[in-house]
């Protein structure tokens, strides 16, 4: 089973999405079979970094809210997050374009360790304060994963999975994608937001039945190829 997940480290619900999606897959028997590829998407592609910003400030100017109104916002998603045992710090979190981390990823699955990636990302940004839009900063997180400090200095020195960034966006587009996090299974069935641990395993239970081989039943009434019949 190929489970497709679109998301933006910056988006709040996309950890808390990808922590109950787990919940729910480490309760799924066949968890095994289960090949999971993260997609990038940019809630703010066009973003340039405003140094001292503070992301209740941002969030509001966003929304075209009060500063106040913005904190409260995220005040709301710290708490959501803790219900999944998250611990999100928004007073140090560092709001910056998330291009390179995406590209980043996008390196990190050529070696198999993209969800490792993803998760080191969303605590960097969400628990530890640190800038994901930071070329040091991501090569650190790299490097902690499994990564090669050398690789990611050559992909950050070219435009090395830009287009794949790029690609992702223009997909999500086409199938509809309206915001994220956005699970995708088989191609064929789709998970809108941070839904719910039994929305997923409902899912990946409806999807595995649909997908399994069917059982075969004892041969009875069959001719072998060497010319018997029973």
């Amino acid at each position: 089973m190929k489970v497709e997940i679109w998301s933006d480290i910056v988006c709040p619900f996309c950890y808390i999405g990808k922590r109950k999606f787990e919940n729910a897959l480490n309760d799924f028997e066949q968890k095994d079979k289960v090949e999971i590829v993260w997609r990038s998407f940019q809630l703010d592609a066009e973003l340039k970094q405003v140094p001292g910003q503070s992301v209740h400030e941002y969030l509001a100017k966003r929304k075209g809210v009060s500063i106040e109104k913005g904190k409260e916002m995220n005040d709301y998603m710290t708490a959501a997050a803790k219900e999944v045992g998250l611990s999100y710090d928004f007073e140090k979190a560092i709001i910056n374009n998330t291009l390179n981390a995406h590209r980043l990823s996008h390196l990190a699955a050529k070696h198999s360790l993209q969800n490792e990636v993803e998760e080191a990302l969303f605590a960097a940004y969400y628990t530890h304060g640190k800038d994901i839009g930071d070329i040091d900063a991501l090569t650190a997180i790299g490097v902690s994963v499994g990564l090669s400090a050398t690789e990611i200095t050559s992909m950050f020195a070219t435009n090395a999975f830009v287009d794949a960034v790029r690609t992702d966006q223009t997909i999500s587009q086409q199938i509809g994608v309206q915001g994220v996090p956005f699970f995708v299974f088989n191609e064929k069935y789709a998970v809108s937001g941070a839904q719910p641990t039994d929305v997923f395993k409902q899912v990946l239970n409806k999807v595995w039945e649909e997908e399994k081989p069917s059982a075969m039943a004892e041969p009875v009434g069959f001719c072998s190829a060497d010319g018997i019949c029973n």
